[in-house]
């Protein structure tokens, strides 16, 4: 069993749509492995994938590797993964499951100046997000932190042509809003970051803001440019 750092938190058709898709992409996954699965919607909002066979812990590998895994217990220095979950002065918090909000004071985001709200609007982080953290430690008065992989991550999408990251919506969804507001030219790839939150890749001639604007009334999300 594997619950993937990944929330399934729209509702009506567009949940059974989520469910249906991440189905899909287990399958791509861990289709041609020697397992039977299925996917249920926890209660936190979190999928749990089962996986059963001869191939089952390769599979449930896998899994994690494409979507982060949640984990029941922290070890203080090692990774892992939340989804971000709320901001104020204080910092980020995120939702790492089990019933537990991981902190991220504003001092260990390690992304520059600013609030964490300024932050979260600068480098484009949506609501739900999957952030990868280190777990402090609470014997030593050690907060968590931002991963250095995540930071790396966060920083190259700023030296980019731009992007405009959204949630609420599938990969397929993301690019079909797109193609609908008459985009397809302006984009290089719709990049999944979970599975409802995208990041739209501009190409060099495309203002994000531009795009955020025309497809904004097509896309009931939120929407976050990312401006290098």
């Amino acid at each position: 069993m594997v619950v993937l750092a990944t929330k399934v938190y729209v509702e009506g058709e567009a949940r059974s749509r989520a469910t249906d898709s991440l189905r899909s992409q287990v399958d791509n996954v861990v289709g041609d492995l020697d397992v039977s699965f299925a996917v249920d919607i926890r209660d936190d909002e979190f999928p749990e994938v089962t996986v059963e066979g001869a191939d089952a812990t390769v599979a449930a590998n896998a899994l994690a590797e494409e979507w982060g895994e949640l984990t029941p217990e922290f070890e203080p220095g090692e990774t892992y993964v939340g989804t971000l979950d709320a901001w104020d002065d204080e910092g980020f918090v995120l939702d790492a499951g089990f019933g537990r909000a991981v902190r991220i004071p504003t001092d260990e985001i390690g992304l520059g100046r600013g609030t964490p709200e300024q932050i979260r609007t600068r480098f484009g982080l949506v609501q739900h997000l999957p952030m990868r953290f280190v777990a402090g430690d609470p014997d030593e008065d050690e907060p968590a932190r931002l991963s250095d992989a995540e930071r790396d991550r966060l920083y190259d999408w700023t030296r980019g042509a731009g992007r405009v990251n959204v949630n609420s919506a599938t990969r397929a969804e993301a690019r079909a809003t797109v193609n609908r507001a008459g985009h397809a030219q302006d984009i290089v790839t719709v990049e999944r970051l979970g599975l409802l939150e995208q990041s739209i890749v501009c190409t060099e001639d495309t203002d994000p803001p531009g795009l955020l604007a025309s497809i904004g009334q097509y896309m009931p999300a939120e929407l976050l440019c990312v401006v290098p």
